[in-house]
């Protein structure tokens, strides 16, 4: 497990994926600069090009925002490569992009193939596939390699349609995604002594409010922990967890 270091903001803390679960990972991210606007491949997508990872697809919990905090998800019209190209080319992406007002308890699903950037003033809690692909488009001049002609080979000039703001259950469990690569799902306590909220597979625990206790040992919001077997996870009074495990 790991602990988000109190009153800092560090960039990006990265919960190593488990032996039993390589192809997950999860990071919390938190910015205070705006991060560049990106996409990444699917795994056909990788593959094609030659990458030796894989792609990836990921998902986006606010845990905590300023209060002009936005995130970048998406255009506000449909764009064709070579718009999307010039756009990038002379900095006017910025201004085309779908920018989505956050606050905590927001929830985004970033598919392959979207064109993404996180603003400043943002924490967030970022599950993804286990890839390191990243095709940077446009850096705010930044002296960072860009990545524009592999990354217009999969970036989608589409709009996106809008996160949601998470609503926990009472007690218990609640499905937030079930994707071709990582399944996640809401989990509220107590339930030590109630029937058991997810099956019997390994799984990442990451409490967001309160604590659940792995293993016999306790984790708590701004930390993650891998568990050998999610229903042998107690999760605290008042808890709210995130349960991430394989598909399926």
């Amino acid at each position: 497990q790991f602990e988000v270091p109190q009153g800092k903001r560090i960039g990006e803390v990265w919960f190593e994926p488990p032996p039993a679960l390589p192809d997950i990972l999860v990071k919390y991210i938190f910015t205070s600069e705006k991060l560049s606007v990106q996409v990444h491949p699917s795994d056909a997508q990788a593959k094609a090009l030659g990458e030796s990872d894989r792609g990836k697809e990921e998902c986006w919990l606010v845990i905590d925002a300023e209060p002009d905090a936005v995130l970048g998800i998406g255009f506000t019209q449909p764009l064709d490569t070579e718009a999307m190209r010039d756009s990038a080319l002379d900095g006017s992406i910025e201004g085309l992009m779908q920018w989505h007002p956050v606050s905590a308890g927001d929830f985004f699903y970033i598919p392959a193939g979207t064109v993404h950037a996180i603003g400043a003033g943002v924490s967030l809690i970022e599950i993804q596939q286990a890839s390191d692909i990243t095709y940077r488009l446009y850096d705010y001049g930044r002296p960072r390699e860009l990545h524009l002609e592999r990354g217009l080979q999969v970036a989608k000039g589409e709009t996106y349609g809008g996160g949601t703001k998470l609503s926990w259950p009472e007690h218990g469990a609640a499905a937030i995604v079930r994707g071709p690569y990582f399944s996640a799902d809401l989990v509220s306590g107590p339930t030590a002594d109630g029937p058991a909220p997810v099956d019997h597979a390994p799984c990442i625990v990451i409490p967001v409010v309160g604590e659940a206790i792995v293993d016999g040992q306790t984790v708590q919001a701004g930390e993650a922990a891998y568990a050998s077997d999610a229903a042998a996870v107690v999760f605290g009074a008042g808890s709210q967890c995130i349960v991430v495990r394989r598909p399926g």
